[in-house]
């Protein structure tokens, strides 16, 4: 970290390199919001292999709804990390890897940040999260003996994983085909042969009434793009179901922490976008359907 600090008093920090990162995250740097100073410190892909100028991709974190991580490639968004659930982005179960090469991870949300961050918990190990500039975020760890970096883990380039692989309302599953289904109660449009294009709308098979609806349990979701989606970190799980249902325009709820037999409520009034299942990672999503599609 390149520190500038006055000279005078009790030298004030003035400027850190470690605030505004390039490519490359290393152990104790923060990724996301300093909230004091409104600076988002995001990673910027090089343009190639042999240019180290900024590329165009880069891994930045949005709060328009839950706090999540998107990776964007000039114009549009790529790849969503899902909200964090209490110990890992619910859309990167594949994090908790980590703990294999003693990496320790953290997401902290409070009044001074809401950032990400990882340290090495071995002496003498050494780690490093790169943007790369083929399209992934990459974890590599550093090897004395051979003096090189070895790539430990790296996020999924798989279909499942780019953002909106799948049309709203319908969640995509590497082990189905086709990859991309309708949630039940919605239904394809002219029923094409293959749902997998992400212009195939899902719609629903019956209008919702209005407190006379229930709900279809997703579980092992990375859940829904939450933009727009409201937020109540206080209540549990049957208050949240309970606001679902008296709120006309609810269409899904779930928890926002699903440690400790889970807490907290986030609740979507839009069309639910950006979903896959997992065989054991994920997390439960109540789906509001009308009573006749249950």
């Amino acid at each position: 970290n390149f520190v500038l600090r006055d000279s005078n008093g009790e030298g004030e920090l003035l400027w850190q390199s470690f605030d505004y990162p390039t490519d490359t995250l290393l152990p104790y740097m923060k990724l996301g919001l300093d909230l004091k100073t409104e600076n988002n410190r995001f990673l910027t892909s090089w343009k190639n292999s042999y240019d180290p100028s900024s590329g165009y991709l880069s891994y930045k974190l949005e709060m328009l709804g839950l706090p999540e991580f998107f990776m964007w490639k000039s114009p549009g968004i790529v790849f969503r990390s899902g909200p964090w659930d209490g110990s890992r982005f619910s859309g990167i179960p594949e994090m908790q890897k980590w703990k294999y090469v003693n990496i320790v991870y953290n997401f902290t949300e409070n009044k001074e940040e809401i950032a990400f961050t990882y340290r090495v918990a071995t002496p003498d190990v050494y780690a490093k999260l790169t943007m790369r500039f083929e399209g992934f975020l990459e974890l590599s760890t550093w090897d004395p003996e051979t003096l090189e970096w070895n790539m430990f883990w790296q996020t999924s380039t798989s279909d499942c994983q780019v953002y909106m692989s799948c049309a709203p309302n319908s969640y995509c599953d590497p082990n189905k085909m086709p990859t991309c289904n309708c949630i039940k109660g919605f239904e394809q449009r002219n029923t094409p042969v293959a749902l997998n294009i992400t212009y195939t709308e899902c719609l629903r098979k019956t209008q919702l009434s209005c407190k006379r609806d229930g709900f279809f349990l997703l579980r092992n979701m990375k859940l829904p793009y939450t933009s727009g989606a409201i937020v109540d970190k206080r209540i549990g799980l049957k208050e949240c179901e309970e606001r679902c249902i008296e709120d006309c325009n609810c269409t899904a709820f779930a928890n926002t922490n699903i440690q400790d037999g889970g807490s907290g409520c986030v609740l979507w009034s839009r069309e639910l976008a950006d979903i896959r299942s997992f065989v054991d990672a994920g997390q439960d999503l109540y789906v509001k359907l009308a009573a006749v599609d249950l």
